[in-house]
C-alpha cells in the first residue's frame, strides 16, 4: 500500500472532516442501531457547528489520515477539561478513530493509534484513555493488543438510546 499521511486538520477542511466522521460512524454502527437514532446523531453530533467548535478547542485536536487525495480515516484527541469525562490534566483522551470500512485491515487505524500516543508522549501525559461501546469487538480487541485495560464503564447516548462504552487506560512508560 502507498504511503499513508497523517496530518493535522484544520478549519478549511471541516466539510471533509464532516464527510468521513458521517461515513465512519455509519459504516460502523448503523447495521445495530435505529435508523432514526443515527440519523439524529450524524446530524448533531457531526454538525458544522459542533465540529466547528471543536476544530476551535485549544485541548482537542484532529488528524487526518491521507491516501494520495482521500482521505480515509481520522482521528479526535482530546486534554484536559476538554475530555469527556476523566478531564485528567495528566491524561489524554482518544475520541475517535475511525477509518473507512474498505480500508480496514491495512495498518491505517495503528497509524493513526501512533499518532495519538505521539502526541500523548510530547505532552508529558501519564496515560490515554478511551471508551468503547462493549458491542464493538473489533475495536476492543485493537485496543486490547496495543495494551490497553478495561477500568470502568460509562454511558454513551446515541439518539434515544443508552449504549455502555468499555472505559480503556494505557498507562505510558516514564
Amino acid at each position: 500500500m502507498e504511503s499513508i499521511l497523517i496530518k493535522t486538520v484544520s478549519l478549511n477542511e471541516i466539510a471533509l472532516l464532516q464527510q468521513i466522521g458521517r461515513q465512519t460512524f455509519f459504516e460502523t454502527f448503523a447495521a445495530h442501531n435505529s435508523a432514526e437514532n443515527m440519523k439524529k446523531y450524524l446530524e448533531e453530533g457531526f454538525s458544522l457547528e459542533k465540529l466547528t467548535s471543536e476544530l476551535q478547542d485549544e485541548n482537542a485536536a484532529f488528524y487526518f489520515a491521507w491516501l494520495d487525495d482521500q482521505v480515509i480515516g481520522y482521528l479526535k484527541l482530546n486534554f484536559g477539561a476538554s475530555q469527556t469525562e476523566l478531564k485528567d490534566d495528566k491524561a489524554l483522551e482518544i475520541e475517535r478513530i475511525y477509518v473507512l470500512k474498505e480500508f480496514h485491515g491495512k495498518k491505517v487505524g495503528q497509524l493513526l493509534y501512533e499518532k495519538a500516543i505521539q502526541v500523548a508522549e510530547q505532552a508529558n501525559a501519564a496515560y490515554v484513555w478511551l471508551g468503547v461501546w462493549e458491542e464493538n469487538p473489533r475495536a476492543i480487541r485493537f485496543y486490547q493488543k496495543n495494551g490497553f485495560v478495561a477500568f470502568d464503564k460509562h454511558i454513551f447516548r446515541l439518539g434515544d438510546e443508552e449504549q455502555t462504552d468499555i472505559m480503556m487506560k494505557l498507562e505510558l512508560k516514564k
